[in-house]
């Protein structure tokens, strides 16, 4: 029986930089197909799953949720359609973004500030870790 082209999951992983458990699991979900297996039942995969993994790849590090993808793949086979539901998925996950942006930039005055107030000393008197702690803490207990 003749192999079938394409490449195995190790080959896959290898080129896209992504670890083959990785690749399994967005099968598992239905993020990527089933793919093809040889006659020794390897899994093997052609240019079409590379370029499917790299458009998951690519909206998981800007972000986008599992659900949100799927819903984008879907949609990005149906190529006639208007692509309002597109613009709908990418403006809720920008309205995510600049909120954690938002909170990122609360987070770094905060940080400033109580950098600002650390003048060295002991440990049991640090601003930060005293911030840090929750209310009533004894976790700057002097054990001296």
């Amino acid at each position: 029986m003749a192999r079938k082209p394409g490449i195995t999951i190790g080959g896959l992983a290898k080129a896209t930089g992504t670890q083959a458990e990785t690749i399994r699991y967005y099968e598992r979900i239905g993020l990527l197909p089933a793919p093809g297996r040889s006659s020794g039942n390897y899994r093997l995969y052609g240019a079409k799953d590379a370029e499917r993994l790299a458009f998951v790849r690519r909206s998981r590090d800007l972000g986008f949720g599992i659900e949100d993808i799927r819903a984008l793949l879907a949609l990005a086979e149906k190529g006639d359609r208007d692509c309002g539901e597109v613009d709908a998925i990418a403006r809720d996950h920008l309205a995510d973004v600049e909120r954690k942006i938002t909170d990122l930039e609360r987070l770094a005055r905060e940080l400033r500030r109580l950098i600002r107030q650390c003048h060295g000393g002991r440990i049991s008197e640090c601003r930060i870790i005293e911030a840090l702690a929750p209310p009533g803490s004894h976790l700057l207990a002097d054990s001296g």
